[in-house]
């Protein structure tokens, strides 16, 4: 029998894109050196974009590969943060070389900005994570952050990255701390997947929380190892973890799956100046601690309550911070707390993802008692 076009309308549904792997991924030990043929396959004239820092250890590694296919190649830094200025130099770099292609290498920021000038001049783009630190090698997405370091807006990219490199004899020169920072990142996937979209009937949405799940295990169980053992098999497992597995997550479940209350936390922290400091998983990880907090004062969740526990063991034997304190803002005023919890529920914040409504009040209540006693009481919106 055919359908009617009143049949077909009714059958039909909004369309989804997806963006939920980069085209190619290449990783291993001096995985660089082995790239040469998927590099040049791009073009000849990249753009390499990165930090002061990161840069001349990638090259490092490329210079024989631009030297064997006669590649072209200039470097931009992105400066401190991926900033709009930042983006507007960048584009002018890829503009006076005429680039073809661009590498993004570094951390995060780094990342985020080569994706963006990427996305915006219309380029294939090739990330090259120099730390363990985020997931930002993978993903379709770039934060945008103020010239002074504060968190404005995320951007979502039309694609992932047409290839990434995990070097692992790159990641294991960066300090230990980007890789611990890298774990508490990841590991919020779960807090922050599972409370958006733990009770989702989504195909995708449930495979992303039972990911999101295996990763916290992973992490849980062996963390501690791969920080005694760098570069061994379970360092390796734990970097996969952090880079690769944590950006299977958000490209299955989406926006959904991505980002809640952590992260929220994380963006009205970078409003204050003396979290500038530290790293953006650091933020996170303290962040989860106030997500599971407000979890348990303002619906009383004990499951929560045991989640948070448990986790500021793992966080004592890793060196996350757990406190305010630990993140160097032991001396934030009230009116910095208050803004960072007001840029956390600001409007557009992933923080109304949470399956129950906060305020700022709420958020500031939580941030200054992540590590008190399991409560019996509720606070009410």
């Amino acid at each position: 029998m055919l359908e009617t076009s009143s049949t077909l309308n009714l059958q039909s549904t909004s369309v989804v894109s997806l963006k939920i792997a980069p085209a190619q991924v290449l990783r291993g030990h001096h995985a660089i050196a082995q790239a040469g043929d998927a590099i040049a396959g791009f073009g000849q004239r990249p753009l390499i974009i990165g930090g002061d820092r990161s840069l001349p250890l990638t090259l490092q590694a490329l210079n024989p590969i631009f030297d064997r296919y006669q590649l072209q190649c200039a470097q931009a830094s992105y400066g401190a943060d991926c900033s709009e200025m930042s983006l507007t130099t960048l584009r002018q770099a890829v503009q006076s070389h005429h680039a073809d292609f661009i590498i993004g290498t570094g951390g995060g920021k780094a990342l985020d900005a080569a994706k963006l000038i990427a996305h915006q001049t219309h380029l294939p783009i090739v990330t090259i994570p120099t730390s363990g630190a985020t997931c930002a090698a993978w993903t379709a997405l770039s934060n945008v952050y103020s010239d002074k370091g504060a968190f404005l807006y995320d951007v979502s990219l039309d694609r992932c990255p047409d290839l990434l490199i995990l070097d692992y004899h790159l990641i294991q020169s960066a300090p230990k701390r980007t890789l611990i920072a890298g774990i508490g990142d990841a590991i919020a996937k779960w807090y922050e997947a599972s409370v958006s979209s733990g009770h989702s009937d989504q195909t995708f949405m449930i495979a992303a929380v039972q990911q999101a799940r295996v990763l916290r295990d992973i992490l849980l169980q062996k963390s501690l190892t791969a920080l005694q053992e760098p570069g061994g098999e379970t360092w390796q497992e734990v970097v996969d973890a952090t880079v690769l597995l944590a950006g299977v997550i958000g490209g299955i479940g989406g926006a959904q799956c991505r980002t809640v209350a952590a992260h929220a936390i994380h963006n009205g922290l970078t409003h204050v100046a003396a979290s500038h400091g530290t790293l953006h998983g650091e933020k996170v990880a303290f962040g989860i601690l106030a997500q599971l907090r407000l979890e348990e004062m303002v619906q009383g969740n004990q499951l929560a309550a045991t989640a948070r526990q448990q986790l500021l063991k793992f966080y004592t034997d890793l060196g996350l911070p757990q406190t305010l304190n630990d993140l160097g803002m032991g001396e934030i005023t009230l009116v910095e707390l208050r803004l960072s919890a007001e840029v956390a529920c600001n409007e557009r914040s992933d923080i109304h993802r949470l399956p129950f409504k906060v305020c700022p009040e709420q958020v500031m209540a939580a941030m200054v008692s992540t590590t008190a006693p399991i409560v019996e009481t509720k606070l009410k919106p």
